[in-house]
C-alpha cells in the first residue's frame, strides 16, 4: 500500500516536471531549471550526477531527464521506486552502500541503455528473473555484499550481454545447474566468500566464454577430479582462502588454457606437483600461504610458461632444494616474502633461470646468500630487506655486486657494530675481509686446504705402510754397498793390458822423438 501511494506521488511529480520541461524554451534551458538536491553535483554539460553522502533516503526525482551517468552511493535510499523510470538515457548507475532490501519488479524496465548497474553494500536477501527485466544492454551487474542465499534457475537469462557478474561476499550456499543459463557472453564471475559446499561444477558448462572466475573464501575443501569442467577458455581463477586440503590428481584436468592461479592461503601440506602439470600455458601462480615445508626438486615441472611465482607468507617453508625450478625457464619474477622460517638456500637453487629479473626476499629469516645461489649478471632488481642480515666477509661479493647495479640497499642486523648500517656504505675491512678479491680468496684456501689434505694423506700412508717402507729402505741400502764392493774389486781386478786385449784392440806403439 505504501509503494503504490508513492508511485502515484511520484508520477505526479513526474507529470508537474514534464510541463515545465515543454513549457521551457530548450532542453539545455530546461535542465539548468530543475532541480539538483542539496550535497549533490549536477553538470548538465556532461550529464552527470554525483550525489555521495548526501543523506538521501529516496531517488530524485528533479534531475535532468537526460542524464547518463548517476551516483547515489553511501546514502539512506531503501527502495527502487517509479522515479527511476523518468531517466531513460542512464548508462551508469551506482547506488552501492545504501539500505535497498528489495528491487520491485520492472524497477528498471525503460532503461535499455544502462551498461553498468553497482548494486552492492546494501541488504538485499532475493532476486529473481524479472528483477533486472528491460536491461537488455547490461554488461556489468555488481551485487557483492549482500544477503543473497541461493541462485534459481533462468535467473539472469534477461541479461543476454552481461559480461561482468559480481556475487562476491554473499550468503549463497546453492546454485541452480542452470541458474548462469543464457549467459553466453559472460566473461568475469565472482563467487567467493559465500558458503557453498563443494566447487558449483554443474554450473559452469553453460558459461562457455568465462575467461575469470573468483570462487575462493568458501566451505569446500576438496578439489574433484574436473572441478571446472566445461570452462576450457578461463584464463584466470582464484581459490584463495579457501581452506583446501586436497586436489584431486585430475582437478585441473579440463583448464588446459589457464594463464593465472590463485592457490594462496590454503591448507596444502605440499606444492601439488602432478595436479598442476596439466597447466602447460599457467604464466602466474601464487602458492603462499600454506603448509608446506620444502619446495622439491621439480616442484612446478611441465610448467614451462611460468612468468611469475609468487610464495609469500608460507609459515612452515624452511628449504627449497636445488632444481625446484628446472623446468620453469621463463621465470622473470620470484617472490619469496615473509617466509619466516626460511633461513637458507641451496647453492645454485635460483640458477638456470636465464629470463630472471626481479627476485624479492623480503622478510625472511635470510643471515647470508650464497654467491652461487643464482646467475646475477641479468638480475635487475633484488630486495633483501628485513632480513636478519649478517654482515661479514662472506657477502663482499654482494656489496661489490651492490656497487655496480642498482640494487635495494641491505641493512645489516649483526655484528653489533654495524647494525642498521646499509651494506652499500661498507667497505672491505668492515666486513673483515683480509683479501679485497674473493677470488683471490677462494684461491689461497682451495690451496691450504689441498695442500692440508695432501699432506694428512702421505703421512697416513706412510704410517700405515712404515714396516714395509723400512724394509725396502734396507733392502735398497745393503744392494748399494754390494754393488759398490762389487764395482771396486771389478776396477782392481782389471788392467789396462787386459782391458786392451778384450776389446780387441792393440796397444799404441809409442815413437820415440829421436827417430823423428
Amino acid at each position: 500500500m505504501e509503494n503504490l501511494k508513492l508511485q502515484i506521488i511520484t508520477l505526479k511529480a513526474m507529470l508537474f516536471l514534464l510541463f515545465i520541461s515543454l513549457l521551457l524554451p530548450g532542453p539545455s534551458i530546461a535542465g539548468s531549471m530543475l532541480g539538483c538536491p542539496a550535497g549533490c553535483m549536477c553538470n548538465d554539460d556532461t550529464y552527470v550526477v554525483h550525489c555521495e553522502r548526501s543523506k538521501l533516503d529516496v531517488i530524485p526525482i528533479t534531475l535532468n531527464p537526460a542524464i547518463q551517468r548517476l551516483v547515489l552511493r553511501n546514502n539512506k535510499i531503501k527502495t527502487v521506486d517509479a522515479a527511476f523510470q523518468f531517466y531513460k538515457d542512464l548508462q551508469y548507475v551506482d547506488l552501492s552502500n545504501n539500505h535497498l532490501v528489495n528491487i520491485p519488479t520492472k524497477s528498471f524496465f525503460h532503461q535499455e541503455k544502462l551498461q553498468e548497474l553497482h548494486l552492492n553494500k546494501n541488504k538485499l536477501s532475493s532476486i529473481n528473473n524479472k528483477t533486472f527485466q528491460g536491461l537488455k544492454a547490461l554488461t556489468v551487474l555488481n551485487l557483492r555484499e549482500n544477503f543473497l542465499e541461493e541462485l534459481s534457475q533462468g535467473i539472469f537469462s534477461i541479461l543476454p550481454k552481461l559480461e561482468e557478474l559480481n556475487l562476491g561476499q554473499n550468503r549463497i550456499s546453492k546454485i541452480d545447474a542452470l541458474a548462469f543459463d543464457g549467459l553466453l557472453g559472460l566473461r568475469v564471475l565472482f563467487l567467493d566468500d559465500n558458503l557453498l559446499t563443494s566447487v558449483p561444477t554443474p554450473s559452469f558448462p553453460v558459461m562457455n566464454s568465462l575467461a575469470e572466475l573468483h570462487v575462493g573464501l568458501n566451505a569446500f575443501h576438496f578439489l574433484p577430479d574436473d572441478s571446472f569442467k566445461g570452462l576450457s577458455k578461463l584464463s584466470v581463477l582464484d581459490l584463495s582462502s579457501g581452506g583446501i586440503t586436497n586436489i584431486s590428481e585430475h582437478a585441473f584436468r579440463s583448464l588446459t588454457g589457464l594463464r593465472n592461479l590463485n592457490l594462496a592461503d590454503n591448507r596444502l601440506k605440499e606444492i601439488p606437483t602432478n595436479q598442476l602439470s596439466y597447466l602447460s600455458r599457467l604464466e602466474e601462480l601464487t602458492i603462499g600461504q600454506n603448509e608446506y615445508v620444502t619446495l622439491p626438486k621439480g616442484a612446478f615441472k611441465s610448467l614451462t610458461n611460468l612468468r611469475k611465482l609468487d610464495i609469500t607468507g608460507a609459515k612452515n617453508l624452511e628449504h627449497i632444494e636445488k632444481g625446484a625450478f628446472t623446468d620453469n625457464m621463463n621465470l622473470e619474477t620470484i617472490l619469496l616474502v615473509s617466509n619466516k622460517k626460511l633461513e637458507n638456500l641451496d647453492e645454485g637453487a635460483l640458477v638456470g633461470l636465464p629470463n630472471l629479473r626481479h627476485l624479492v626476499l623480503r622478510e625472511n629469516a635470510f643471515k647470508s646468500l650464497p654467491e652461487s645461489v643464482v646467475s646475477w649478471n641479468e638480475l635487475r632488481a633484488l630486495e633483501l630487506t628485513d632480513n636478519p642480515i649478517n654482515c661479514d666477509c662472506q657477502l663482499l661479493w654482494l656489496l661489490n655486486l651492490a656497487n655496480q647495479k642498482n640494487l635495494t640497499n641491505v641493512q645489516c642486523a649483526s655484528p653489533l657494530n654495524l647494525r642498521d648500517k646499509p651494506l652499500k656504505s661498507l667497505t672491505s675491512d668492515d666486513l673483515g675481509c683480509s683479501f679485497g678479491d674473493p677470488n683471490q680468496r677462494v684461491i689461497i684456501v682451495t690451496f691450504c686446504v689441498s695442500a692440508v689434505i695432501l699432506l694428512a694423506v702421505l703421512g697416513l700412508f706412510l704410517f700405515r705402510y712404515r714396516l714395509k717402507v723400512r724394509d725396502a729402505l734396507k733392502d735398497y741400502k745393503f744392494n748399494k754397498r754390494a754393488i759398490s764392493r762389487k764395482e771396486h774389486e771389478y776396477q782392481k781386478t782389471f788392467s789396462e793390458d787386459e782391458y786392451t786385449l778384450r776389446t780387441g784392440q792393440l796397444p799404441i806403439k809409442h815413437i820415440p822423438v829421436t827417430e823423428l
